[in-house]
Formats: structure tokens, C-alpha cells, sequence
């Protein structure tokens, strides 16, 4: 079983806890787990239990397109300063969607319809499974189980140790978002307007939430609920349990395509309309919006965060990063060319794969530029980083596997 902090991100511990400590956390387990279920009820468990341990909280799993069920898309490990392509795998067709990392494979999706496992240390196929039609979404992979939607919007299982279909299951239209796991539940949003809770052992479905318009981000988690940010112009807040509202929709002033990244109480979302909000989504009221007073900026991607800076990229070629607290712009950066991936953030620095071709690291400190690579194609979807390696691929079908070339050539 794999544990989670409250952001969600694998956790890994140099030593084993005191007795009296894990005491502790079996005693929370028992009086939790019937109201939230076992899997939320571990991931607070151990935030509160183990946190003042010290145990630190590393990069070795990439699960989501968006790093975590939180989708900040961030990490807290910087990744090594001196960085080179170890490996290089090329799939059929072009990639619109962020490679996963899980244990020692890379989980990849072409336009096409193909899903790849790749060893992450030496890039050889490891299995292969063929489809229909083609993905614009990414895959998310839980516990030996990889799930995905296609452009028709049927959803596939996949068991990740053998390639094999567990199930499949429909919707009535293109799924463009990733899935995301709870318990027993696998969420997953449709152009049709609905949130799907399907059951994980078969694919039938839990329940549906209906909204007015198409959905086409992600659902996020947190605690007892998920978040989606809809056509409808909307931020929706769900229960897991049974589908019902967590609370009124929030109005954003527009429609959006972005998932919403969640960190601490808070929720950020930008809007097609070029402004981005957040919220406190216990209080389920806004706290700030930012909208660029010189010119009107256009979201079409997901935001990071981390517990400093809310990071977004703009249709106008602009990376601005924004406080969490106050939404002030604390840096821009302009690229060459518009970043129609999203952002991520590993430690000390923000990654951006743009349409030019480009992947740049920028300083968390104050957006200046550290280091970049260009490749022949362009970028559509953002990198995965995982094991201090970082994972990207183009419109070519090419994934490259960035890593520190001196010691971890494979």
C-alpha cells in the first residue's frame, strides 16, 4: 500500500516510527476510517501522526498528469542541476498528454490510442496495449491500476503488471480529463457534462453528478470531496460518498477547461477569460482574483502550486507567478512562443514545455531562466518528474528522459 500526505505525494521515511507514535496512528485509523473510509482516513492519518518526524517527502511516483489526487502539479525535489536525455522512446504517434511514473515504469499515450509501459531506467517496452481511438488525456495510475479515457469517451482499466484490460466502462463524449482514485471509486469527467464515480473491481458506475455544460478538466480531491472546474463557468464541489453537493457552485465569470489545484484549504482556477481565482473551499467563498490590468490574458491550461506561488501560463506567452495568499503577481516571464502545456513546479524551479519546442526551467525566485532544451517538434503536454529524472514527450512521438547524465546513465 502506498502512503500519502496531505498533498497527496508518496512518502518515504529514513526510519521507522516510534511505537508509541504508531499507537497513535492505528488508535486515529479506528476512530476515522468508518465516516471517511481507509484510504483518506491513512493519508490524514499519517500527516498528522508522522509529520513532526520529519519525514521527508520525496518525488518517486508521478501518478497523475497532475502529480497528485490534489493536482497541484508539483513536487517539493529539485531536480539536479546539470541534466541531459539518458534515453529516448519513440510511440507510433504524436503525445498530447503528460507521461505518468509509477514504481520503475513510465506510462505513456499516444494520439493514436496506444498505451506504452516503459522502464524508466533504460526506456525499453515493457508491454503495449492497442485501441480504437486516440487520447488527449492522460492516464493515472493506483495501486496496479492504470485508467484512461478515450476521444469517443469510453474508459479503459488496465492492470500495469501485465498490460491486460481489467474493464472498460462508457460515457456519451470525449473525455478529455485524467482519472482520479478514492477508495473503491475512480472519478472521471466527460465532455457530456457529468462526473462518473465507477467502481474499481468492475467498472459499473457508483453514481453521477450533472452539470449544465461539457467538463473538460480533471476532478481534484481533497478530504471528503472532489472539485471541477466546468464549461458552465462553475466551480463545482462534490461528495465522494454519494455525488451530492459539498456546496453552492461558485461563480467564475466564465467558462473553464482547467483543473482546479488544491493546497491546504485553498483552491486556484484560472478561467478562459483570462482571470484566476481562488478559493477557501472549506468556507466555499472566494478569497482573491488576479486579472493582468494591461492586457487581457487567456487559461487553457492547469495551474501549480506549492505553498508560495500559484504558477500560470497564458495564451499570450506569459508565465506568471502569483502569491497564494494575496494574488499579487510576484514575477512574469515571457516565452517565445505560448505554452499550451501546463506548468509544473519541482522545488527551487518551475518547468514549461512550450510550442516552439522549448523546455525551460525558470527560477522559482524570481522567473529568470536557468537552463533550456529544444527539440524538433513542439510540446503540448507538460513533463512528469519523478526520481530526480524528468519525463517529456512531443508531437513527434518522441519521450526523453531527462536525468543527471554523470550518475544516472543507465
Amino acid at each position: 500500500m502506498r502512503l500519502y500526505n496531505t498533498h497527496l505525494e508518496p512518502v518515504a521515511y529514513d526510519a521507522v516510527a516510534p511505537s508509541l507514535m504508531f499507537l497513535m496512528f492505528l488508535r486515529f485509523l479506528h476512530v476515522i476510517t468508518r465516516p471517511i473510509g481507509l484510504n483518506m482516513a491513512i493519508a490524514i492519518g499519517i500527516a498528522m501522526v508522522f509529520g513532526a518526524a520529519g519525514g521527508a517527502v520525496l518525488a518517486k511516483d508521478w501518478p497523475t498528469p497532475r502529480a497528485n489526487m490534489a493536482s497541484t502539479g508539483s513536487v517539493e525535489t529539485t531536480l539536479p542541476v546539470e541534466l541531459g536525455v539518458v534515453w529516448e522512446f519513440k510511440a507510433d504517434e504524436a503525445v498530447e498528454a503528460t507521461p505518468v511514473i509509477v514504481g520503475d515504469s513510465v506510462y505513456l499515450v499516444d494520439a493514436a490510442g496506444s498505451i506504452y509501459a516503459i522502464n524508466e531506467r533504460d526506456g525499453k517496452q515493457r508491454w503495449r496495449f492497442d485501441t480504437e481511438l486516440g487520447f488527449t488525456s492522460g492516464p493515472s495510475v493506483d495501486d496496479g491500476l492504470l485508467v484512461i479515457g478515450d476521444l469517443d469517451g469510453k474508459v479503459y482499466a488496465i492492470e500495469t503488471s501485465t498490460g491486460k484490460q481489467r474493464w472498460t466502462a462508457e460515457t456519451n463524449a470525449e473525455v478529455s480529463g485524467s482519472a482520479a482514485f478514492d477508495a473503491n471509486r475512480i472519478l472521471i469527467t466527460s465532455q457530456d457534462g457529468n462526473l462518473y464515480a465507477l467502481d474499481r473491481d468492475d467498472g459499473h458506475v457508483i453514481w453521477t453528478y450533472e452539470t449544465d455544460d461539457q467538463i473538460r478538466c480533471s476532478p481534484t480531491i481533497a478530504v471528503d470531496r472532489t472539485f471541477l472546474g466546468g464549461c458552465d463557468g462553475q466551480l463545482h464541489s462534490v461528495l465522494l460518498a454519494d455525488g451530492t453537493r459539498a456546496a453552492t457552485p461558485l461563480p467564475l465569470g466564465g467558462p473553464t477547461g482547467s483543473t482546479p489545484a488544491v493546497m491546504g484549504e485553498n483552491a486556484y482556477l484560472p478561467t478562459m477569460q483570462g482571470v484566476v481565482i481562488a478559493f477557501d473551499w472549506k468556507q466555499n467563498k472566494e478569497l482573491w482574483r488576479y486579472e493582468d490590468d494591461e492586457r487581457s490574458q487567456e487559461y487553457r491550461t492547469s495551474p501549480a502550486v506549492n505553498d508560495r506561488l500559484v504558477i500560470v501560463t497564458s495564451q499570450n506567452k506569459q508565465v506568471d507567478a502569483l502569491d497564494v495568499a494575496t494574488g499579487k503577481r510576484v514575477w512574469r516571464h515571457t516565452l517565445r512562443r505560448r505554452a499550451d502545456a501546463s506548468p509544473v513546479i519541482a522545488g527551487e524551479d518551475c518547468w514549461v514545455a512550450s510550442t516552439d519546442g522549448r523546455l525551460s526551467r525558470l527560477s522559482m525566485v524570481d522567473g529568470s531562466e536557468k537552463w533550456q532544451y529544444e527539440v524538433s517538434g513542439k510540446f503540448s503536454a507538460a513533463p512528469g518528474i519523478a526520481n530526480d529524472r524528468l519525463y517529456v514527450a512531443d508531437d513527434n512521438g518522441v519521450l526523453r528522459c531527462f536525468a543527471d547524465v554523470e550518475t544516472q546513465a543507465p
